[in-house]
């Protein structure tokens, strides 16, 4: 099987005075649908980023959810620069590996400001459902779906190389691929479902291809 790297989320667990980086379970489950083995990636220093990604030789990449991007909310208690660091570390070798990316939520948005986007605070999309609907006007994107953001992307804040595959009824993108590259990001959380959505295994795994 294929390896695919999955960054992790930084929690900050004071009563033990650690840093940890956790993943959810259920990502490993959702991979091996899609024929992959889930290789959790620690959020190492710049000086050992590289030397880590050259030994494993992950076949895709995909940035997980969780943490606030330092960049736009530096005070956040979820805030974690060493994430940050990391990721783009990981963007920029995987884009020049011609590794396929998929990011979601928190991953979704990283991609976007690597890629000279932005985003924007977003009310009412934390621990919720709601629509979303194809770009193009075809149907495979008219669904509901599970929402755990409070940052969004708005059409106008959308990078350059980025085309929006849907959107909420705000018109905030919920799912972007790229022109250029082998990328694609999601703001819902596939893992998250109680049963995975078959949906989102024939989209991944069309990407992953």
């Amino acid at each position: 099987m294929k390896l695919i790297g999955i960054t992790q989320r930084v929690d900050n667990i004071e009563h033990y005075s650690e840093r940890r980086d956790c993943l959810d379970q259920r990502w490993s489950d959702l991979v091996y649908e899609l024929g992959y083995i889930a290789i959790p990636l620690p959020n190492v220093s710049t000086n050992k980023a590289l030397m880590l990604l050259e030994n494993l030789h992950l076949d895709a990449i995909l940035l997980s959810g969780g943490n606030s991007i330092c960049e736009f909310n530096l005070l956040a208690k979820d805030a974690a620069p060493e994430r940050d660091e990391f990721e783009k570390i990981l963007i920029e070798y995987a884009l020049n590996k011609e590794l396929p990316i998929i990011g979601v939520c928190r991953g979704m948005q990283m991609l976007n400001v690597f890629m000279e986007g932005t985003i924007s605070p977003i009310a009412g999309h934390v621990a919720t459902t709601h629509l979303i609907h194809s770009a193009d006007n075809k149907q495979q994107f008219e669904r509901t779906v599970n929402s755990y953001h409070a940052w969004g992307i708005k059409a106008k804040e959308l990078a350059p190389n980025l085309n929006a595959l849907a959107f909420d009824d705000n018109g905030y993108i919920e799912s972007f691929k790229s022109t250029t590259s082998k990328v694609l990001g999601l703001m819902w959380h596939p893992e998250r479902e109680q049963e995975f959505n078959q949906f989102d295994i024939q989209l991944l795994g069309t990407f992953l291809k």
